[in-house]
């Protein structure tokens, strides 16, 4: 429908004029609500503490003083992560003060996430858990919960954030950073506060009442009206003498006796203006900036000329206008109001809003790969603190169980309270980092920095969690644990020497005595994945616990450099059968029927000389070289499933096979590089504009895009098809992807930008640092499509596995030969659940509610479930994947081995409210019920108290 073109639109540079007669709001005023607010990037220019010293904690100590002093003042706040610091400093008069400003309506916490997140780059667990962090602080120390979403400044906006927070039982929200093209058509068509649907949502149970804002930025010269040469006169922070000044050199006029009518009516007349793109004659003006507020004069200015304005517009009738200060509460309020009394109806839109563009043709598509090190890291970070969390709640629960059974001395010294914080450390450092500067790599140098080391201290301490849990449950005598912070039982097979470098394997020393693994799974399915870590032996065999039997294992070479292998170190790779959360147990023996010397000679000509044979046994697989010119021939893998074609001089794939079909499918990867445009404007950490022109056929009909607005943000996996088959990328970290050619799927893995893209950084990327992008190649069949394949697609259920598989890593543990626990009796293996929950139901989480009387943990647990939506279309889903057999169940009180459920509460996404008083569906008839179902995409919380 769009042109995506950019004609000048006079003083609204990226719309148009906009005309009224003036008797529009004779029968119903115009109500208009200014919406004093500051956004405060938790870290940007500066890192988070910095923030905070230096402008945070005055803005929130000067809210304090001036919201007391008039009733009629409001103001929201959003960003929990300073709001907590704050209160922690804070004295308990001053609390008294919060709580009666929240009471009064006078402020309002808005989404109360912990941070105001990025949308594109982050995972929905990381979304989520963020979002949970804030609100539970919030209803903690506040007992707020918050009903209105704000969200002005992360860069595109995706619908999985809506259905999260109406999940949360929020009741609207609020988004800016739009492309400025689709801006202005839903301006045209008065279509710019919409119901927000989910694609996959045939009805109307996820609809979202949201407002967009209609211009170019969320600063006050953008917000009063479609002039900001106009709207800049009405911030009084930039009266004459002050440190800021208006671009436009028209400067504020402090409102006296003398211009108050003509004021009144310039501002009036913007209003009147703005409220012609929306449908309603209720409108809503925000009034702040990026750390505004900071300084008392600001706050005197502001509210004593606004309230000046207000009076006058509110006591001249024939205006018919009502204007005052509000909260994003207070507009959305009246804006339901109106609608039902005029039976005016909003619209209703799916999609979602990426990618964004600012001006001309600035697409913000670069950071969707920026520093794709701390991306990685990210999901370094999310994947540990999940299976720290389900595997800390699971320790405690079995505690509950044995104290209730009356067995005393059960829990040994297990340092539950210290664990905890740990967690709400962690928790709190992923969500930080899912900021909108954070995440995205658009931050400055220093402060990524800081970023970084709170993520890599995170994931020690999660470590530490992770192994004294485990410690506890696979221990036969649970009185015998001790805790041993310096020399621990179990000690992770990886480890990472600082923030900015990749982790490292640890060499187990196996010697002539034996070593003992732990292999966890996090996941709530059954799985089978290859195990590889490093010994100092190349005379290692594997043998079960749980049956005694050996476990088929292949040793690799462990490279020192690209062509010196390793005399110290080899891979000892095995397949582990691993049951749904469960911990199990491998014997390391040395191999006591070959000489040692003798297996290092054989295994130094085989790493050294294997290129040279015609046929190597890889163990599941097949390598050999074809006939025929060997410097030509390709190397051919091939199993029972798939054979595949990789190029003799680069090693790159060239072509696949799947068996059962004998199609020979092209599937080629290539690797290139992207220069800067040569023109004034240049690519930087937030844009993405690459010299040279392409022709495109992308997404259906954006082809008259330039090739940088096709690029989308790629959170888990991204996949070409046609009515044959489906090529699927999977990865282990966000990036950018696009599809720039039929069949081509094209991922930006790293930028180095010598410039700055001018939008506030003041920087290039140059920071780069080695990373591990990690990736999954699926090659699918599909059932042949005889009709219009439908608007919604979903990846497949092996699609789903795959990508759990990189998110959600088997962890190995080995024990520590030097702890003093280290020749206790062990289980051979500790299965949490009976059986594997639905292929299509993933447990989110387990994540132990903080204890509402103190700081440790309580005895009641979030268990977040989500449904996955599947394709059923696809053929080569393997036999325990059957689609349509699962229907979304699960009963909780036959989910676990020897825990039971009890005090079972079905409540809102973050906990906040009970399911039905939020409006959101409860699904089950009977809340007391254990037995839960969810429909296909559903992400649901469940509170328990597992013992």
């Amino acid at each position: 429908m769009l042109r995506f073109d950019n004609p000048d639109g006079g003083v609204w540079k990226q719309g148009f004029d906009i005309s009224y007669h003036g008797n529009e709001w004779d029968k119903e005023p115009l109500e208009v609500f200014v919406v004093p607010h500051s956004h405060n990037d938790p870290g940007w220019l500066k890192t988070f503490d910095d923030y905070y010293r230096d402008q945070t904690q005055h803005i929130l100590n000067n809210m304090l003083l001036h919201l007391a002093q008039d009733t009629r003042r409001k103001m929201i706040w959003s960003e929990i992560s300073y709001f907590s610091k704050w209160w922690n400093d804070i004295d308990s008069q001053k609390r008294d003060t919060v709580r009666r400003l929240l009471r009064n309506g006078q402020l309002e916490m808005a989404t109360g996430g912990w941070v105001m997140p990025d949308e594109a780059n982050t995972h929905y667990f990381a979304l989520i858990d963020q979002l949970m962090e804030g609100h539970q602080w919030l209803e903690a120390n506040l007992g707020v919960k918050p009903t209105s979403g704000w969200a002005v400044d992360p860069f595109g906006h995706s619908p999985s954030m809506a259905y999260f927070l109406k999940r949360a039982g929020l009741a609207s929200m609020l988004i800016q950073r739009v492309h400025y093209a689709v801006k202005k058509q839903f301006a045209t068509k008065k279509t710019l506060e919409f119901y927000w649907r989910q694609n996959w949502d045939p009805a109307s149970s996820s609809d979202m009442m949201c407002h967009m804002m209609p211009f170019y930025s969320y600063d006050i010269p953008h917000t009063c009206g479609p002039d900001p040469s106009i709207c800049c006169q009405f911030d009084f922070h930039r009266l004459p003498g002050g440190r800021i000044s208006c671009p436009w050199r028209i400067p504020p006029q402090p409102i006296t006796d003398h211009n108050i009518r003509e004021r009144s009516l310039l501002l009036l007349d913007q209003y009147r203006k703005k409220s012609r793109l929306f449908r309603t004659g209720v409108l809503l003006v925000p009034l702040g900036d990026d750390f505004r507020w900071a300084e008392s004069s600001e706050w005197q200015n502001q509210f004593n000329n606004y309230q000046r304005l207000f009076t006058y517009l509110n006591t001249h009738s024939e205006l018919h206008v009502k204007a005052q200060f509000g909260t994003i509460s207070d507009y959305f309020r009246a804006l339901r109001n109106r609608t039902a009394r005029t039976g005016i109806n909003l619209p209703v839109l799916s999609g979602d809003f990426f990618t964004y563009a600012d001006r001309d043709d600035h697409y913000w598509s670069g950071y969707y790969t920026s520093r794709p090190f701390y991306k990685r890291l990210d999901r370094l970070l999310e994947s540990h603190l999940r299976a720290a969390e389900i595997l800390y709640s699971l320790t405690l629960a079995e505690m509950r169980r044995a104290e209730a059974g009356g067995v005393s001395g059960y829990r040994g010294d297990f340092p539950a309270g210290e664990a905890y914080q740990l967690l709400i450390v962690a928790r709190r450092n992923l969500g930080l980092f899912q900021h909108h500067d954070a995440v995205t790599g658009t931050s400055k140098d220093w402060v990524v920095m800081d970023y970084g080391k709170r993520l890599y201290h995170s994931i020690l301490a999660l470590k530490e969690v992770l192994v004294n849990s485990a410690h506890w449950l696979i221990l036969k005598d649970k009185a015998a644990y001790r805790h041993e912070p310096s020399s621990a039982f179990l000690q992770m097979d990886e480890v990472q020497p600082s923030q900015d470098t990749l982790p490292k394997k640890t060499i187990l020393t196996v010697g002539r005595a034996s070593r003992m693994l732990v292999v966890y799974n996090p996941v709530s399915q059954k799985r089978s994945a290859v195990v590889s870590i490093y010994v100092d032996s190349p005379a290692v065999r594997v043998v079960s616990m749980e049956t005694g039997q050996p476990i088929p294992a292949q040793l690799s070479a462990v490279w020192a450099e690209p062509t010196r292998m390793s005399l110290k170190a080899y891979k000892l790779s095995f397949i582990a059968e691993v049951p749904p959360l469960a911990l199990v147990l491998y014997h390391l023996l040395h191999a006591p029927d070959k000489d040692d010397s003798t297996q290092r000679a054989n295994y130094t000509f085989l790493a050294r000389d294997w290129q040279e044979s015609q046929s190597i046994d890889t163990g599941p697989f097949k390598a050999s070289r074809l006939q025929g010119d060997e410097a030509n021939a390709p190397l051919v893998l091939a199993n029972a499933h798939i054979q595949t074609w990789t190029s003799p001089s680069s090693g790159l794939l060239e072509k696949m096979k799947l068996a059962g079909d004998g199609l020979e499918r092209h599937v080629q990867v290539r690797f290139f590089w992207y220069g800067t445009s040569p023109n004034h404007d240049k690519s930087g950490a937030y844009l993405f504009l690459p010299d040279g022109e392409a022709k495109i056929q992308p997404r259906r009909t954006l082809a008259k895009l330039p090739l940088q607005a096709n690029f989308y943000p790629m959170t888990t996996m991204a996949y070409v098809q046609d009515s044959n088959s489906r090529l699927t990328l999977l990865t282990g970290q966000s990036l950018g992807v696009a599809s720039l050619k039929s069949g081509n799927l094209e991922v930006v893995l790293d930028r180095r930008l010598q410039q700055d893209d001018n939008r506030g950084l003041g920087q290039g990327v140059t920071d780069n640092k080695l990373t591990a992008s990690c990736f999954r190649l699926l090659l699918e069949r599909r059932r042949r499509q005889e009709k219009e394949v439908a608007l919604v697609s979903y990846p497949s259920l092996i699609s789903h596995a795959s990508s759990l598989h990189l998110l959600q890593p088997l962890l190995s543990m080995a024990v520590n030969p030097a702890s003093s626990a280290a020749s206790l009796p062990l289980l051979p293996s500790y299965q949490p659940i009976r059986k594997a929950l639905p292929c299509d139901l993933h447990l989110l989480n387990l994540r132990t509610i903080q204890n509402k009387e103190g700081a440790g943990p309580s005895d009641q647990s979030a268990l977040i479930l989500h449904r996955k939506g599947f394709d059923c279309d696809v053929l080569n889903t393997p036999a325990h994947l059957h689609c349509g057999t699962t229907h979304g169940e699960l009963d909780l009180d036959n989910m676990f081995t020897s825990l039971s459920v009890h005090n079972l509460q079905r409540v809102t996404l973050t906990l906040m409210h009970p399911e039905n008083e939020s409006g959101n569906d409860a699904g089950d008839s009977d809340s007391r019920s254990h037995h839960v179902k969810l429909e296909p995409m559903e992400v649901r919380t469940i509170q328990v108290q597992i013992g």
